[in-house]
């Protein structure tokens, strides 16, 4: 059985507009934001979507609530989790986003996000983060797909979705790179971070998985 995932990144939110790391803490759409949406919706409307997810933070469900009204085809149940929720970046919560991955990579000799996932993954990136952190509270890689694995099993133990569904899930901008670095069989620049309201397609085919389109807009 191979059904499709359509994920959709949420639209822009204040803490993007100001480069702020923006984990577990949440910041309302922008007007922008909210426009982009409506955009992605219109994109998807005639999709029909068997069930839908998206992590219990305001932007998600904004997102995912703004893009589901839209759908003419469809009108799943929207499941609301944490397992969905982006990394969490502990003490570097809100914290300008550069400045944040100066002081993870920099004690490596790798000063930016994308020095460091060049250099080795951002599964990396998630555990130099948690090792700057002075509480140590941030996600490691370990932690990070420990969470999220338990949500895409949610989606994969779904006995409502049948052979050539499609799925819609509303998640987060590292989330996004992590799961096409997973799964994107290096085909993609994980250094390109996907736009706000952007469409990533992720195909389950029974264990397996694959990354079949990225940061579509």
């Amino acid at each position: 059985m191979a059904f499709t995932v359509y994920i959709v990144r949420h639209g822009q939110t204040y803490y993007n507009i100001y480069n702020k790391l923006q984990g577990w803490s949440n910041s309302p759409l922008t007007q922008k934001g909210i426009d982009g949406a409506k955009q992605t919706a219109e994109k998807l409307s005639n999709v029909k979507f068997k069930a839908a997810y998206c992590s219990d933070t305001t932007r998600a469900e904004q997102t995912a609530s703004i893009i589901l009204s839209a759908n003419q085809v469809s009108d799943p149940k929207l499941t609301v989790s944490p397992f969905f929720r982006e990394e969490f970046y502990g003490y570097f919560e809100g914290t300008d986003m550069n400045q944040a991955w100066y002081l993870a990579g920099a004690p490596h000799g790798k000063p930016t996000f994308k020095d460091i996932v060049e250099s080795d993954s951002i599964g990396t990136a998630k555990d130099y983060l948690k090792e700057a952190d002075p509480f140590h509270q941030a996600e490691n890689n370990e932690e990070y797909w420990k969470r999220l694995d338990q949500g895409l099993d949610l989606i994969k133990g779904n006995s409502r979705i049948k052979d050539g569904d499609n799925v819609l899930m509303i998640s987060h901008g590292n989330t996004v790179l992590s799961i096409v670095e997973r799964f994107g069989r290096g085909k993609y620049d994980v250094t390109e971070r996907p736009a706000n309201g952007s469409i990533t397609k992720l195909t389950i085919d029974d264990d397996n998985a694959e990354i079949t389109a990225y940061n579509v807009q």
